[in-house]
């Protein structure tokens, strides 16, 4: 004979209703919880010590959930998101929630260890002057009529003949703002977009004409994407070179962004590389989402280590990790160690070169918006 137990304190049945209070679902007096929304069926008025009972029991599920995540995580490469896609999700905390949190709580670590700011007193504003003579550099034609008497190879060779170089170039550009811009209008695109740099350069230093549209109502510069473009150029890599510290602070703000831009993106090579497996796309950024997770939790570990230690221990835990990734890739698609080693190595060219694209990409973006 089954026991029954009678229920008590709030789920006694004079406490019951007959409609969910949460989803108005119509219930019957023995539902003891909402069949539609999960809520219990209890119409009493929360008490102080059933607000703290309930509260700690719905912590020690998440926290239960959250050890189990962490092992299977660390102790079982692969076999987590092997089990989660076929279905035991309920034993574990969810994948983009657990890879969030992990992000958010390494980058606040991150700034908080690292001050940046005091970065910003290593280079005067005369500095940068180096900045855009290297970049008009790029470019430089010999024979143009702003570069007569000197000798760019000397230029670069020290620092004396790099500034009287850029001395004199601003020079010729001050003269005459107007003639020099239609000097370079008809050169090639490169050649054109590094020149419109260093001329706006040599009028925010010297004319402080601080916003676009002063700069082309003064001296009649077109008002174009592209000179709009290279004015929004200098004026970020002005600020980002005489304040290094505080760009490098907005571009780690920045940077989760980019892992979860970059992430779905990657996981479409991994899913061609194994498209004659099983598992379609989610499978695969979910798998993408535990490894990215993974690391997180290495590179929290490294930082705490490191700043407690004064040391640096980066290319342990990037071995640790690169070991990591091969043992989750054979377990999760079960190929030959061969096979696995091959896709292994090429995915991870794959995302070097897409990491490398978007830093320079969200570095761009962070010196147009600086």
């Amino acid at each position: 004979m089954k026991h029954i137990t009678t229920p008590k304190g709030r789920y006694k049945l004079k406490h019951r209703g007959t409609k969910c209070l949460n989803c108005d679902h119509s219930l019957d007096i023995s539902d003891r919880f909402c069949p539609n929304c999960s809520q219990e069926n209890s119409t009493k008025k929360l008490s102080l010590k059933v607000y703290i009972v309930e509260f700690f029991s719905t912590f020690i599920a998440y926290d239960s959930k959250l050890i189990r995540t962490l092992s299977h995580l660390l102790f079982h490469p692969g076999k987590m998101t092997k089990d989660y896609i076929l279905g035991k999700r309920a034993s574990f905390t969810n994948p983009f929630r657990f890879l969030l949190s992990l992000s958010i709580i390494y980058f606040l670590l991150l700034n908080a260890t690292g001050d940046y700011t005091q970065l910003d007193n290593i280079n005067t504003p005369d500095d940068s002057n180096f900045l855009f003579s290297g970049i008009s550099e790029l470019n430089i034609d010999n024979n143009d009529s702003d570069t007569k008497g000197i000798n760019p190879s000397d230029s670069l060779s020290t620092t004396r003949n790099l500034d009287s170089y850029k001395k004199s170039k601003d020079s010729v550009i001050l003269r005459n703002p107007e003639a020099y811009f239609e000097t370079i209008k008809d050169k090639t695109t490169l050649n054109r977009i590094t020149k419109k740099i260093d001329f706006y350069n040599t009028l925010i230093r010297n004319e402080k004409v601080y916003s676009f549209k002063a700069l082309y109502q003064k001296y009649n510069i077109p008002n174009t994407k592209e000179n709009l473009f290279c004015y929004k150029t200098t004026k970020g890599l002005l600020k980002a070179f005489n304040q290094p510290g505080s760009f490098i602070a907005a571009l780690i703000s920045r940077l989760p962004f980019l892992i979860f831009f970059l992430l779905p993106i990657f996981t479409l090579f991994i899913f061609l590389t194994y498209v004659r497996k099983k598992y379609n796309y989610t499978d695969n950024l979910i798998f993408c989402f535990h490894n990215q997770s993974m690391l997180f939790i290495l590179l929290i570990t490294r930082l705490l280590i490191d700043t407690t230690f004064s040391i640096s221990s980066n290319i342990v835990f990037l071995l640790i990790f690169g070991i990591y990734l091969y043992k989750a890739m054979l377990n999760f698609y079960g190929q030959s160690r061969i096979m696995t080693f091959v896709k292994y190595m090429f995915l991870n060219v794959v995302f070097l070169i897409l990491a490398v694209l978007s830093v320079v990409l969200l570095s761009l973006g962070s010196i147009l918006t600086y």
